[in-house]
């Protein structure tokens, strides 16, 4: 894609655009590059915690990895939305039972079947997003809750993203604030 010259919003569509029509062995083949580049970093090795949302629709498949952190007995923490403070809240996960269907079709924690945890407990934090820039910055679903969350996060954060995703550099803000490593297929 090179140098953006898109402004946020139309960069943001035309990523869900081509992410909506990856046909399907095609989507298959990049999600099983990504975990299996994600699961072989020494950032996920050495992770004891792992922060990552539930995924929907034409977002990489997220399943397998939050499976596969269960199996290495890793405590994996999802994001709820508070949207009346327009921040995030992460909770552990034992179960996809603990998850219910909120505004947008998300799939959230059930906050009185799961333990909240704080942001210092999250070792590393998968960050979903639309459009990456090789400095680590993106564009995301537009509601600012990642940015809000990453002002004071300490630890290990990187997003996954399949090299069409990635541009040269984007325009960004003073509160934006960059992942530490961008996972490509």
């Amino acid at each position: 894609m090179g140098v953006c010259k898109l402004n946020k919003q139309e960069m943001r569509k035309t990523a869900i655009n081509k992410l909506k029509n990856i046909p399907t062995m095609e989507r298959r083949q990049i999600e099983q590059r990504l975990q299996r580049h994600l699961t072989d970093s020494v950032a996920w090795q050495s992770a004891d915690s792992v922060g990552i949302t539930v995924s929907k629709g034409f977002e990489w498949d997220t399943n397998p990895i939050i499976e596969t952190a269960w199996q290495e007995g890793k405590s994996v923490c999802v994001p709820k939305c508070f949207p009346d403070e327009r921040k995030l809240n992460f909770f552990i996960l034992n179960t996809y039972d603990q998850l219910e269907t909120v505004f947008h079709g998300l799939l959230e924690p059930k906050p009185t079947e799961t333990e909240e945890v704080s942001k210092k407990d999250i070792d590393l934090l998968i960050v979903p997003g639309l459009v990456f820039d090789k400095h680590g910055y993106r564009i995301g679903f537009g509601g600012g809750y990642y940015d809000r969350f990453l002002v004071d996060f300490p630890n290990r954060k990187l997003s996954l993203a399949a090299s069409f995703q990635v541009v040269e550099r984007l325009p960004s803000d003073s509160y934006d604030i960059p992942v530490d490593t961008l996972i490509t297929e």
